[in-house]
């Protein structure tokens, strides 16, 4: 395949952040993943990718505003693994120039490493089109990256790989991460071990309750392993619910957690007071894609 770099110049792409409106663990599966039901929406945060053609695959890593990042550049990173494996399969003989805009906390339930991979696999579609399968290269990367795929908000069930697209009202509201990194595979194993496994989510529910005033019946069946094993969760749950905001919940696996505002300007002077009286945490106002 041939290549031009004046042709095919440097792009920067958002790779949104995830929450979890609601996550049921219906069950444990016999090949070791658990058996979901959630409803996951992008947000209008999220890490930033630079991708421009390169003759080899190329990455670099930079952290933003101070973020502790510590991430390795070759093929123990998911974008790299991601724009590998892309490359091989569409069969092109160059590469890729990627800088990763580190702005998500890692290992903290919004879905980072995941909507990373994914944005690089359609950015490498733009740059080298072919008719690679995105939605099986997604998979094979792991189960939440298809997801980022669609862009927009979906109901997942299975292993977060079945999902059904829906629309959901545009919200406004704050995420809050106290600065602990919380490994997904430790949260399930806890879950697992208490056997809290918990009914499927009424979306329909949810959704209605968006829209209004009264709280969103959304649960999330790892909170409160997660939270009885970090402090700074249940902290972090309770200063979302001090600020006024509404519905508190824990994201995917931890740590973040966030709540809903009513309007824009409520979500912002929530997160300004958080971040206040907590500078070191992580807090942003966002809004649902």
């Amino acid at each position: 395949m041939s290549l031009t770099h004046s042709v095919l110049p440097h792009k920067t792409y958002l790779a949104p952040a995830k929450v979890n409106l609601g996550l049921s663990v219906r069950d444990s599966r016999a090949d070791g993943y658990h058996e979901l039901h959630t409803l996951i929406v992008p947000l209008s945060v999220g890490d930033d990718l630079d991708i421009a053609p390169a003759d080899t695959l190329t990455l670099e890593v930079q952290s933003v505003n101070g973020l502790d990042v510590d991430l390795p550049n070759d093929d123990r990173n998911l974008v790299y693994r991601a724009a590998r494996a892309y490359l091989d399969a569409a069969g092109v003989e160059a590469g890729a120039a990627i800088t990763l805009h580190k702005r998500l906390p890692l290992a903290s339930g919004l879905g980072g490493g995941s909507s990373d991979a994914a944005t690089t696999l359609m950015a490498l579609a733009r740059l080298y089109p072919s008719a690679v399968s995105l939605p099986e290269l997604a998979l094979s990367l792991g189960a939440d990256v298809p997801f980022f795929l669609l862009g927009q908000a979906a109901v997942a069930e299975g292993v977060g790989e079945l999902l059904v697209t829906v629309p959901v009202p545009r919200t406004a509201l704050v995420l809050v991460n106290p600065g602990v990194e919380v490994s997904a595979r430790d949260a399930y194993a806890w879950l697992d071990d208490e056997e809290s496994f918990t009914p499927a989510l009424d979306v329909g529910a949810i959704l209605a309750a968006l829209g209004g005033e009264r709280d969103v019946p959304y649960h999330n069946a790892l909170q409160d392993c997660v939270s009885a094993r970090h402090t700074p969760v249940r902290e972090a749950l309770e200063a979302l619910s001090d600020a006024g905001l509404r519905s508190p919940l824990m994201s995917g696996s931890g740590s973040t957690c966030f709540a809903l505002a009513f309007n824009d300007e409520q979500a912002y002077d929530a997160a300004r007071a958080i971040a206040s009286a907590h500078p070191e945490w992580w807090v942003q106002a966002a809004q649902t894609l």
